[in-house]
């Protein structure tokens, strides 16, 4: 197998593209973004073959899901049909972006998806998944919404996002799990310890995003360079004094191996992830058409086990300083417990 096979989530859902593409910073999570170049951006990575389209009914409180409507509507028919959505929802948010917490109620998923249906102007969405576990809400019953969804065709695959080893067990004993999207990277490992090998005893694939954490080790990031109140970076602790320095310190080490290889970092990092089985979807979250190129050439990197030795040895497990959200959100997480 290449690293251009198309991959399948897990054993019930579709065959996809081996990278995706995430959405979220066309709408305002890393400061402002260009408009039309985030709709070319969409259609470069259609032409691509890119098939998987990942956004979050919260993602700009709707924004994102306008935008990519916008975006599957002006492509060309052949491009608009391979394309397949990827929406997270139950998010909880306010005027002033600041964060509720996840309703998880059945009468709110069905309710979520009926709003998301008429932003995106579709009539199904392909992978549907709560982006947060909601601590009052029993997965059983979230899960279940999601089921009836399925039955009346307005949903095609279930997915859960962030959630343990045991919450995955309880929605795959409820209905049909497709993947699971957890942040997964050189410098996020944690899914390996338990949450991975739980997921390949049931089936269960895994859209990794993140895997250029944010940007941190992408190679494009400077000491000392600022981020807008509107950046997600600003306010998370790997991007933040000591930590910032430390965690390019890694990269560092990284650029060494890239270059000797003729590859960029970013695509260097991509590469790892792609190679950690073809179960593994990784969701390149570029917001130009430059970066969207940069991220599609890691398919043509080939890293044999001296390459992943060195690799890992550069930037071994849990070497980043900081952790990967602001604590009240790492409170949020349920694949953190």
């Amino acid at each position: 197998m290449t690293t251009q096979t198309p991959r399948t989530l897990g054993t019930t859902g579709p065959q996809v593209f081996p990278l995706g593409l995430g959405c979220m910073g066309m709408s305002g999570a890393y400061g402002e973004s260009d408009r039309a170049e985030s709709i070319a951006t969409v259609h470069a990575a259609l032409e691509a073959g890119v098939t998987l389209l990942d956004t979050g009914d919260f993602y700009g409180m709707g924004h994102n899901e306008l935008l990519l409507a916008e975006a599957l509507r002006t492509a060309p028919a052949a491009l608009r049909e391979n394309a397949l959505t990827s929406v997270k929802f139950g998010a909880l948010r306010g005027p002033d972006g600041d964060w509720y917490g996840f309703d998880g109620r059945p009468a709110a998923v069905k309710n979520f998806a009926a709003y998301s249906l008429q932003r995106l102007g579709v009539d199904h969405i392909d992978v549907y998944r709560p982006a947060r576990l909601d601590p009052d809400v029993p997965i059983e019953e979230t899960v279940g919404a999601m089921a009836e969804l399925v039955e009346k065709g307005y949903v095609r695959h279930i997915g859960l996002s962030e959630v343990g080893a045991d919450t995955i067990r309880r929605a795959a004993a409820t209905a049909p799990i497709a993947d699971l999207q957890i942040e997964y990277s050189l410098i996020s490992r944690g899914p390996e310890r338990e949450i991975l090998p739980t997921l390949r005893e049931l089936g269960i694939a895994v859209t990794a995003y993140g895997v250029l954490s944010r940007g941190l080790i992408s190679g494009h990031v400077t000491p000392g360079q600022g981020f807008t109140a509107n950046d997600f970076r600003a306010h998370s602790p790997r991007f933040q004094g000591d930590n910032l320095q430390h965690n390019l310190t890694l990269v560092e080490s990284l650029r060494k191996i890239a270059e000797q290889k003729g590859v960029s970092v970013a695509q260097i990092a991509i590469a790892w992830v792609v190679s950690r089985g073809a179960d593994i979807v990784p969701l390149i979250g570029a917001r130009t058409r430059e970066r969207l190129g940069e991220a599609l050439g890691a398919l043509d990197v080939t890293l044999d086990a001296a390459d992943l030795a060195a690799v890992e040895a550069a930037v071994p497990a849990d070497a980043a300083s900081g952790e990967r959200y602001a604590p009240a959100q790492m409170a949020m997480l349920d694949s953190e417990r």
